[in-house]
């Protein structure tokens, strides 16, 4: 089975399991991802607006931006890393590529932190996304020019045992779940599990 192949049938389970999720999900679900935000007020953040089944990040997004600036992004084409534009919970918004919603007006700003979407994430930082690459190229360019943190957050039932990954797979820093934070770990560590 090739990457390709693995990756797509593990994005298939994940949605499966993304979904069950969601279902089930009632409020509250982004306390854990507000209490990390906490030790973070005033740095620039990047959330996302959610689609279909993906956790929701809103809520701790509007706390951020109480205390500091808050940015969406913004998919300018395709084969391009995203760029992010300044976020408030009552800015008007129109509909972007891929379904979600960005500013009318956007003022484009520069995160120290990224609130990564994803399809399902494993204990060793690895992160398997809609198959578009925006995520990855922008982690690559953003690392290269300063210190950025990228935050994986999910429902705790997206997590894999182990993703097929390539290369350019850009690895996440920390995942945040409804329930707890992780801290990836090397797939050789026996503590990985």
């Amino acid at each position: 089975m090739s990457v390709a192949e693995a990756k797509a049938a593990a994005r298939k389970a994940a949605f499966a399991r993304r979904k069950v999720a969601h279902g089930r999900a009632g409020p509250g679900q982004s306390a854990r991802l507000m209490e990390f935000l906490t030790d973070h007020r005033g740095k620039c953040i990047a959330g996302y607006m959610p689609i279909n089944s993906e956790i929701d990040p809103l809520p701790a997004m509007a706390e951020a931006a109480l205390h500091g600036p808050v940015a969406i992004p913004v998919i300018e084409a395709a084969g391009r890393p995203l760029r992010f534009a300044r976020w408030t919970p009552d800015m008007p918004l129109v509909d972007g590529p891929f379904k979600a919603r960005i500013p009318a007006d956007p003022e484009f700003l520069v995160p120290e932190i990224i609130i990564v979407p994803l399809v399902a994430f494993d204990r060793s930082g690895g992160r398997l996304g809609y198959g578009g690459g925006f995520y990855d190229r922008t982690l690559e360019r953003l690392r290269a020019e300063r210190a950025i943190l990228a935050v994986g957050y999910a429902f705790a039932a997206q997590e894999a045992d182990a993703l097929p990954k390539e290369p350019n797979d850009a690895p996440l820093d920390l995942v945040v779940t409804q329930t707890r934070c992780i801290v990836p770990r090397p797939a050789s560590d026996p503590l990985a599990r």
